[in-house]
């Protein structure tokens, strides 16, 4: 499985390594429980529906929260970009973050400052909405829009490609990047095998059309709590 890269410098290993065991810090007994598929297997095995966005408002998601690590004083973005540095900022009062680096794949480009990056839903809330989170809970609707607990959920990558992006599924956006492909449609489908959500005939096909492509890929997921 091509995976996202999640690189630290000896700063944010000891940062981890004093923090309480959480969600976000405790991947590693979470990942024993996870299943793994080919990726052609993995899209078949996403349950078809068709899609319907009947009362969807962005609110229905509350997010940004307090994160896996409340004490921390980080807020869910702020955690996903630490976890996701590439060069790890300096974190100031009020988890202000200085300098750092980031990695984008969907368009391949490195990326600094940390306010010149967006957090990506993977799936939108839009689309998890019309895919069956309109029949969830607030609670795990908004656990939903704060996942930590899989790197494929929430991703660091440049407002451009996000806002490109937008609420749009495989069939009608896909990174611009050739070499993100891949792993794109892989961490689509896991993410929707995760939560339980549908795709439509569309979505389906495009993903299996991607599949095809990407002999060798694995798709690795652990549903929800």
């Amino acid at each position: 499985m091509i995976m996202m890269v999640r690189a630290a410098t000896a700063a944010a290993a000891a940062l981890a390594l004093s923090l309480p065991a959480t969600p976000a810090y405790a991947a590693a007994e979470e990942r024993s429980a996870a299943q793994v598929l080919p990726i052609g297997v993995a899209v078949t095995a996403l349950p078809v529906a068709v899609e319907d966005r009947t009362g969807y408002q962005r609110t229905s998601f509350r997010h940004w929260n307090a994160g896996d690590v409340p004490a921390d004083g980080c807020n869910t973005r702020a955690e996903v970009l630490l976890a996701e540095a590439v060069e790890y900022p300096e974190v100031g009062p009020g988890c202000t973050l200085a300098g750092g680096l980031w990695w984008s794949y969907y368009d391949e480009k490195a990326v600094t400052p940390a306010g010149s990056l967006d957090i990506d839903h993977m799936v939108p809330l839009a689309e998890a909405w019309d895919s069956g989170a309109s029949a969830w809970t607030a609670q795990r609707r908004e656990a939903y829009a704060n996942d930590q607990g899989a790197a494929a959920s929430l991703v660091a990558v440049t407002a451009a490609s996000n806002r490109s992006k937008g609420d749009k599924d495989p069939f009608e956006w896909l990174p611009p990047s050739p070499e993100a492909l891949c792993r794109y449609g892989a961490e689509w489908t896991a993410t929707k095998l995760r939560w339980g959500l549908a795709v439509d005939e569309l979505e389906r096909d495009r993903l299996l059309d991607i599949a095809a492509g990407c002999a060798g890929t694995d798709v690795e997921f652990t549903p929800a709590p």
